[in-house]
């Protein structure tokens, strides 16, 4: 698969992120109190979808490393028997990228989103995506997902266009700026 020379990396939101899933995170509308009102539930966050042959769900951690810089994105995969949660457990932010499926069945145009390392997101079903990417700190995600019989995981290799060169974030999420080099070229990406 070719991927195509410059990527636009954008804050993950959740009316950007849609065509890909959902962002989960405590900006749901759909809230209410539990326990005698001392807690608050951000009710009904992700469409889990694990049904697709005689699926069920996992619940996995993944713990993942600091991602080197300079970046070649070698390739993304999809999971078409279900969607795919991964849910940051801290404040550290990731880089998602993400593509919708083109007539070919392969991935289409690569889209990057920054969290603001106080969101997860689902993938829907056949999503394609790429590993996680963290930056400076080991970062443990909760994952929910699909378990059962039948391939769920296809994987596309990229041709090696596509470079992540260099990465400016504060990790502490204090600041809202963040620079980034993609093929180099330069581009500066603001969080909400």
């Amino acid at each position: 698969m070719t991927a195509h020379n410059n990527i636009l990396i954008t804050p993950l939101t959740a009316e950007a992120f849609a065509p890909f899933g959902d962002v989960i995170e405590a900006k749901s509308t759909n809230t209410f109190l539990i326990n005698n009102g001392q807690a608050q539930r951000f009710h009904d966050l992700a469409k889990i979808d694990v049904s697709m042959g005689d699926g069920r769900p996992l619940i996995s951690l993944v713990r993942s490393a600091p991602t080197q810089f300079p970046l070649t994105l070698k390739l993304v995969e999809r999971h078409p028997l279900g969607s795919q949660a991964f849910i940051p457990l801290g404040n550290y932010q990731f880089l998602i990228v993400v593509a919708l499926t083109n007539s070919n069945d392969l991935p289409d145009t690569l889209h990057a989103f920054l969290s603001n390392g106080q969101q997860g997101i689902n993938y829907k079903p056949g999503v394609w995506h790429h590993p996680l990417i963290v930056f400076d700190h080991t970062t443990d995600f909760l994952v929910i997902d699909r378990g059962g019989a039948g391939n769920n995981c296809d994987v596309v290799e990229l041709d090696g266009n596509m470079v992540i060169e260099a990465l400016a974030v504060d990790t502490k999420v204090s600041k809202k700026s963040y620079e980034f080099s993609v093929n180099g070229a330069s581009q500066q990406c603001e969080l909400k």
